[in-house]
């Protein structure tokens, strides 16, 4: 089975970080956030990565390209010129990096990649700037039960400020820190599809939140994976900054490896 990571947008949100590199490879705890996700698919046995690039795309190549390298000890022959590498620590990932343009829209993208499954039915699809403790296992589970064309995953996301429960005479009986938000669920990505969605992706300007998603839902194809736990997208630094909090406390709710 494989994964197809949605690597390209600019992340303007997160200019700070993005003015330097793809959103995919700002860095958790040293390594880029696109390593965090594609470790959470691989934890479950998912290593065949279909990612699609477009902003500094570039940049995630030479990660890949380089990174047998940089996971080893090597010793360098300067005269033969010859690198012998020894301990390599290396995941077992296929990885395939496609260039899918710099302003093609996420259903774009998704269409350019479906090429690449090679002939499977069924695969997996992602953002590549989202984390979770969701449970790959369970997700596929649910979806190969539901037998729709899509199974996305939901999510409710936690508030920004505490919350106070206020009685008429302005006392507060409670306050809850940072509580989940008003109650609805969102998509979390981390979606399960059949192949059989292509003709719903026109082309390079179809975004796939809208049009597709929203003719499939109206058709009886999609359904919902309620996932409780922990979720969290990487939008802007204050997001960065929680994310790297929890990695340096070795609290990551997603780290499952």
């Amino acid at each position: 089975m494989k994964v197809i990571i949605l690597a390209g947008g600019l992340g303007s949100r997160l200019a700070e970080e993005t003015s330097l590199r793809p959103k995919p490879m700002v860095e958790i705890g040293g390594r880029p956030i696109l390593w965090h996700i594609m470790k959470i698919y691989s934890h479950y046995g998912i290593n065949d990565f279909i990612v699609c690039l477009g902003y500094k795309g570039y940049m995630i190549k030479e990660f890949f390209a380089n990174y047998f390298l940089h996971s080893a000890d090597v010793t360098i022959d300067l005269k033969q010129n010859k690198i012998e590498t020894h301990n390599t620590h290396c995941e077992p990932w296929r990885i395939t990096l496609i260039d899918t343009g710099a302003t093609t829209m996420t259903g774009g993208r998704l269409k350019r990649a479906l090429p690449y499954l090679g002939g499977d039915e069924e695969f997996c699809l992602t953002y590549g700037d989202g984390l979770a403790d969701i449970n790959i296992s369970n997700l596929l589970k649910f979806h190969r039960s539901n037998k729709k064309l899509v199974t996305v995953t939901a999510t409710q996301s936690v508030g920004k400020f505490g919350a106070l429960e206020i009685a008429d005479d302005a006392q507060v009986t409670s306050f809850s820190e940072k509580p989940r938000g008003d109650g609805r669920w969102v998509s979390g990505g981390f979606f399960v599809l059949s192949s059989k969605i292509a003709p719903y992706i026109k082309g390079d300007s179809t975004i796939w939140e809208r049009d597709p998603l929203e003719t499939l839902s109206r058709e009886g194809q999609v359904s919902a994976y309620k996932h409780r736990g922990f979720w969290q997208p990487m939008d802007t630094v204050h997001d960065k900054s929680l994310l790297e909090e929890l990695w340096a406390k070795d609290a990551a709710p997603w780290k499952t490896w």
